[in-house]
């Protein structure tokens, strides 16, 4: 084993990891969740087996060092991995970050600035970087912002009509979200199409129960769903997407609620679950056939905004090289995707029935031969991605 990156996904309550080489294979991976709570829990799959146990979990320094003992246990042991770099997922970025960064002092203090931009994510990140470069002093951190992506957006995408000083003083603008994501699979798709990354104009959903639109000119994000936060754009299974932000006012004068009580009930309450009573796609369509009215409208509602933003997209690129879908409802949802597409055969984009619901798994074309435009599936991997850039960032060619 050689060049293998630790990739971390810290939350407040859980470590998500990765041992990942060079040429992108998953050598170990885990999950140490309940941080905090009464029981924590360790799961984790490597050469030598899998590791499953509960045990105290208190803080994120004993969740790594658990993590730690589970390599050791079932493998692979780190000291023979050529471990280079450790990778960390941050949320947001603000408009500091356009790039992946190599972690030292000045990063760590800019990321906790940029905390009231991502109050919920941001501070978990952080605990996972301060925690990992104690215990992995030597060797190269790297942050890899999920906005980051997104910076190559113009000023005319980005910019909110709204007072001057808000932008400048409290950072109200659009950011967007799923970067990293978005920057793999639109690699992987150029790839698919035999063109240079740089060549390729995509419209890539990331639909999963967050879900987020982007299109993507010349290997470069142009414009994306999710603005300010993760809540603009798409409906999603919990979060409301676009709405009249004068709902906010008009609910505080009706209703008495506060801006907190109407934030809460569009980020956790709204979306497929306020129209069908789940937020998961599965259990939607479940219900839809079984003529749950508020299922087949959620359906209908889902996929009319995606279809809505495809169309959009489509008149920003001016050319469009192929539709990609990805993420858990977009590689595994035959009907939302032909849903979304269903009459944009005037701008090129076709599905092919038996295509689009075969069984078959992994990257693949779903648009019939010849087609203008090129329906793609391609499953997301953002921890491949976060090891790539943490790589490339460590060992510089």
């Amino acid at each position: 084993m050689a060049d293998a990156v630790l990739v971390l996904n810290c939350g407040s309550s859980s470590i998500k990891y990765q041992l990942i080489d060079e040429a992108g294979s998953v050598l170990g991976r885990g999950l140490a969740e309940r941080i905090g709570e009464d029981s924590g829990r360790l799961t984790h799959t490597g050469p030598r087996g899998d590791v499953d146990r509960s045990e105290p979990i208190p803080d994120h320094e004993t969740g790594l060092r658990v993590i730690l003992n589970a390599f050791d246990d079932a493998g692979p042991a780190l000291d023979d991995a050529g471990l280079v770099a450790v990778g960390h997922r941050v949320v947001h970025g603000g408009d500091r970050f356009a790039d992946p960064v190599l972690i030292d002092d000045d990063v760590v203090a800019t990321i906790r600035e940029l905390v009231p931009l991502a109050p919920l994510h941001n501070p978990a990140n952080l605990a996972g970087i301060e925690v990992a470069r104690k215990i992995f002093s030597t060797v190269p951190h790297v942050a890899v912002f999920d906005t980051a992506f997104h910076q190559t957006m113009p000023p005319h995408a980005y910019t909110y009509a709204v007072p001057q000083q808000w932008h400048e003083d409290f950072g109200v603008r659009r950011y967007g979200f799923h970067g990293t994501s978005v920057a793999y699979v639109a690699r992987e798709a150029a790839r698919m199409l035999g063109r240079d990354p740089g060549d390729a104009n995509l419209i890539v959903a990331h639909l999963g129960n967050g879900a987020s639109i982007t299109a993507v000119a010349a290997g470069r994000s142009v414009d994306t769903s999710m603005g300010l936060t993760p809540l603009e754009g798409l409906v999603m299974g919990t979060r409301s997407g676009d709405v009249d932000p004068a709902i906010v006012a008009h609910l505080g004068r009706l209703a008495g609620a506060s801006a907190e009580t109407v934030d809460e009930a569009l980020n956790r309450n709204s979306g497929l679950l306020a129209l069908a009573g789940a937020n998961d796609m599965r259990e939607v369509h479940r219900r839809a056939d079984a003529g749950e009215e508020g299922a087949s409208l959620a359906l209908d509602v889902y996929c009319y905004r995606l279809r809505k933003y495809i169309g959009a997209y489509s008149a920003v690129l001016g050319r469009v090289d192929a539709v990609v879908f990805t993420a858990g409802v977009g590689e595994n949802d035959p009907d939302v995707r032909a849903r979304s597409l269903a009459g944009l055969d005037r701008l090129g984009i076709e599905v092919d029935a038996a295509c689009n619901e075969a069984a078959e798994r992994g990257a693949r074309l779903i648009s019939p031969d010849g087609s203008h435009v090129a329906v793609l599936v391609v499953p997301t991997n953002e921890e491949v991605e976060i090891a790539r850039q943490a790589r490339a960032l460590a060992l510089p060619r």
